[in-house]
């Protein structure tokens, strides 16, 4: 049966696959009960052909979104023939296609007339994963076996019945009984997904569907061609620099990225990157790949569907045992973070070429883990920092950068973490959140602002657990623009000692009273500093983000220190002198 393709039903079509994917979204944060899901969004959600292949995703988190399409045409290939209506898998194992440890995914086959003709799958960072760290994130670790339990693909539902057995022997495993709710709420997310592409299907007929559905992805393939060929033809390099391993002080790695342009194909290979380390600062070819994936993707047509067509044109080369891509048994928790110096080194090597979709450098995520007990609820809990995790982002040609960019979800880092919530589910007291003065890279168009974030500990038994990086090197700045500021964290105990922990780093009873300041810094800038607008740096010095000194300094505008007004005449001599 030959199907008339109607260009209307495809774009109709792709609408609704990302319909139900935010439907499935908006399911998980208000079913989850962990503040890293329900509040940070820290999650993905996505539909999948029968074999794998990427249909459309809600990207809360962007650098678990593209995991999840891997171990997709894992799991179908693994149970092959044993893949049933009401069947439900786990699975969170970084040596088959996994992320991180702590980002456990759920995945159901969806069925229409007793054929398999797509999944739905959500993943999302549980609050515990076992090991020897509650938490998951074990600076400590060698090996995989000292960061989590691992979950290979497993069945935990077969054919509509859960089996106690295997879901026992997991949770016997994890910490924290919040686990098995959000994991149920993943199964919850999925069966709404189902429930929609099957209601899809029925409305438009299945050889409709599958007809419609081949030419979104070769119209979504051609959308990407097309971005690529923008690109002019070229072998282009960058690199960037991780530091400190977690084991050896003073270590350093250099990602080293060189991309290939040739028409409509674009090839990212990390061949020379760094060989992996020995602690637990190492990625996995899915996070790095990911990585890659979201940070080209800013650079293109934002209307692109994201499906299996649009990637189709892209090939990501990383060789097993360097550190994006370590060989097993590894530690990997830290792979996700391995994002921003990846993102790096792709920004370098591309922005001679196309300086209008390259931004500066992002604010690289410094944040902290608190674990302990918690006398007011009576009960252990796990937080993680989100409202001081993440500085600005980078500026580009014609727009400043977004301050506080949080999980880089639709609330920002603002919303990412409401503060009533954190001392409901904490024993900490908030003190203190705002934009941090002077965080934010110089330029004609200002990177983004970063944040100050201050708490005291409460509680029994506080274990805080930093991870991170850029305290030894800002967010650059492009053609002209100015460093955004370094990252910090500091713990100022209550006899008067202050502790300042190394990026990634556990700190055991740290004593109730204990005044928990940190620092993210801003995002770099974009352009000469000198050809912004005189009247808008000094609205931000009497807004308090810009001080009078930097704006003297970095812009060359003399702000009037009584009244916070513009100097206008000692402003065009002081950048007509420095010209």
């Amino acid at each position: 049966m030959t199907v008339k393709i109607d260009k209307v039903l495809v774009s109709i079509l792709g609408r609704a696959l990302k319909s139900i994917t935010d439907e499935m979204s908006i399911s998980m944060e208000k079913t989850t009960r962990s503040p890293i899901l329900c509040e940070a969004k820290d999650f993905v959600t996505g539909l999948y052909d029968a074999d794998g292949g990427m249909l459309e995703q809600t990207e809360n988190l962007p650098i678990l979104s593209f995991s999840l399409s891997p171990v997709c045409r894992h799991i179908a290939e693994k149970f092959e023939g044993d893949i049933h209506e009401g069947d439900v898998f786990f699975h969170n194992d970084v040596f088959t296609f996994g992320n991180q440890n702590n980002d456990v995914a759920a995945f159901k086959p969806i069925f229409y007339e007793n054929e398999l003709v797509g999944w739905a799958a959500t993943k999302g960072h549980q609050a515990d994963i076992g090991g020897a760290v509650r938490g998951g994130y074990n600076p400590d670790a060698v090996e995989v076996w000292q960061e989590a339990l691992r979950i290979p693909a497993v069945k935990v539902v077969e054919r509509g019945r859960l089996r106690k057995d295997v879901w026992d022997l997991i949770f016997a495993n994890i910490r924290l009984p919040i686990v098995q709710e959000d994991m149920r709420a993943e199964i919850g997310a999925c069966t709404l997904g189902e429930r929609r592409l099957i209601e899809l299907i029925d409305r438009i007929g299945l050889e409709s569907w599958r007809a419609h559905k081949a030419e979104l992805f070769e119209a979504s393939r051609r959308m990407m061609e097309a971005e690529i060929r923008e690109i002019p033809d070229g072998v282009y390099r960058g690199e960037a620099k991780v530091y400190y391993d977690g084991k050896n002080v003073g270590s350093e790695y250099v990602i080293r990225v060189e991309i290939r342009v040739e028409g409509e194909r674009i090839v990212f290979d990390y061949s020379d990157t760094d060989p992996q380390t020995k602690a637990f600062v190492n990625g996995t070819y899915t996070s790095s790949a990911s990585a890659t994936i979201l940070t080209f993707l800013q650079m293109v047509n934002s209307d692109i569907p994201h499906n299996r067509g649009m990637i189709d044109p892209i090939e990501i080369v990383i060789p097993e045992g360097t550190i994006l891509n370590a060989s097993y048994p590894a530690a990997t928790t830290f792979g996700n973070h391995l994002c921003p110096p990846n993102a790096d080194a792709i920004i370098r090597a591309l922005a001679p070429v196309v300086p209008d979709r390259v931004t500066a450098g992002w604010n690289q995520l410094l944040c902290s883990l608190s674990t302990g007990f918690d006398p007011g609820r009576g009960d252990t809990y796990v937080d993680i920092l989100f409202m001081g995790l993440k500085g600005g982002s980078g500026a580009m040609r014609g727009c400043d950068g977004y301050d506080h960019i949080g999980m880089i979800d639709a609330s920002g880092g603002v919303l990412d973490q409401d503060y009533e919530m954190f001392e409901q589910q904490t024993p900490h007291l908030l003190l203190e959140h705002e934009f941090l003065t002077d965080s934010a890279g110089a330029g004609e168009w200002r990177g983004g602002l970063g944040v100050r974030t201050r708490y005291r500990v409460g509680g029994e038994g506080t274990q805080i657990v930093t991870f991170g990086d850029g305290d030894v090197e800002p967010a650059f700045g492009l053609f002209g623009g100015g460093d955004g500021g370094l990252n910090k964290i500091e713990l100022h105990e209550p006899g008067g000692e202050v502790l300042v922990p190394r990026s990634k780093d556990m700190i055991r009873d740290v004593p109730e009273g204990t005044l928990y300041l940190q620092e993210a810094g801003g995002g770099g800038g974009y352009g000469d500093p000198k050809r912004r607008p005189a009247e808008l740096v000094a609205l931000e010095v009497k807004r308090g983000l810009l001080s009078i000194r930097k704006a003297r300094e970095a812009y060359g505008v003399v702000v009037d220190p009584d009244t916070l007004a513009l100097d206008p005449a000692a402003t065009t001599a002081l950048r007509n002198a420095s010209s």
